[in-house]
């Protein structure tokens, strides 16, 4: 920490405000403060027009995740980046630092975006410490279903993408033109990839495809902000079921997961004179 900051701690009459740093996934990085003024200092800018602000931060030893909560106007942060998920797992940076001299400063909280709300021209953030990492899934889990991701080094499946134009949006539903000949519900659980327009390289999942003349009809989990021109890519969806790798892909030697564990049904049962235990498989 900075001594002289803490000598101005010390002093009693204080003039402290916060500068927030954000950087996106995808490299943008933008700088606010709740000082009345733009804040400089690294080479960074923080503007005060944001509005933004934010709640107590708590902070714990040992591995309990630090978190707070920012909020701010959609005039600091544009409203369909944050819709598109261009703010999804962005780095953020806090610092208290003295206005009138921005070298005396202190980093308070380094993290990421977490949960992020919409309502009433506002959005609220919430700000995950870096030990939030550490709660991620590691290893391998015996499932039925397969543990890999659609086309990658696990799965080695071959997927291509079938490129289409949005012709239309109806009430969610978006209607596709281009050359398809695949069934109903092929792409059911796919990707939808965006290669132009505002959202161009973001990603969505279908939650349902039908095939239509000259095209297909998808509906997203999740809307996007879209129109009517874009360019979109489909990749098929997979089920990670054992069946559904050997009948659509043909990839049933590279299937991640152990259709054959027995369920929890099994686990619970008693013995049944009407039923053989000659120690055999219990899939004939």
């Amino acid at each position: 920490m900075n001594t002289d900051f803490l000598d101005h701690l010390k002093t009693g009459v204080t003039t402290l405000c916060r500068a927030w740093g954000v950087t996106r996934r995808d490299g943008v990085w933008l700088g606010f403060t709740d000082h009345d003024g733009d804040i400089g200092f690294d080479g960074m800018v923080f503007q005060a027009s944001s509005g933004l602000a934010a709640k107590a931060l708590q902070q714990t030893t040992g591995l309990s995740v630090d978190n707070s909560e920012a909020t701010g106007a959609l005039s600091a942060i544009d409203e369909v980046d944050l819709i598109a998920g261009r703010f999804d797992g962005a780095e953020v940076r806090v610092w208290l630092l003295n206005w009138a001299d921005p070298s005396q400063r202190m980093e308070q909280f380094r993290g990421h975006f977490g949960d992020v709300t919409r309502a009433g021209g506002a959005f609220k953030v919430e700000l995950r410490g870096l030990t939030d990492l550490l709660n991620q899934s590691m290893g391998r889990s015996y499932t039925r279903g397969c543990s890999a991701v659609l086309g990658d080094v696990s799965c080695k499946a071959v997927v291509a993408a079938l490129p289409m134009v949005i012709f239309d949006i109806l009430d969610g539903t978006y209607v596709l033109s281009g050359q398809a000949t695949q069934t109903d519900g092929w792409f059911d659980l796919g990707r939808f990839a965006v290669t132009t327009g505002i959202s161009a390289g973001l990603v969505g999942m279908i939650k349902r495809d039908r095939a239509r003349a000259g095209g297909r009809l998808i509906d997203l989990w999740q809307d996007m902000p879209l129109n009517i021109g874009d360019q979109i890519s489909l990749e098929p969806g997979c089920d990670r079921q054992a069946a559904t790798c050997q009948a659509k892909f043909n990839n049933l030697v590279n299937f991640q997961g152990f259709p054959h564990i027995p369920g929890e049904d099994w686990q619970i049962s008693y013995p049944n004179a009407m039923q053989p235990k000659d120690g055999g498989s219990l899939f004939k």
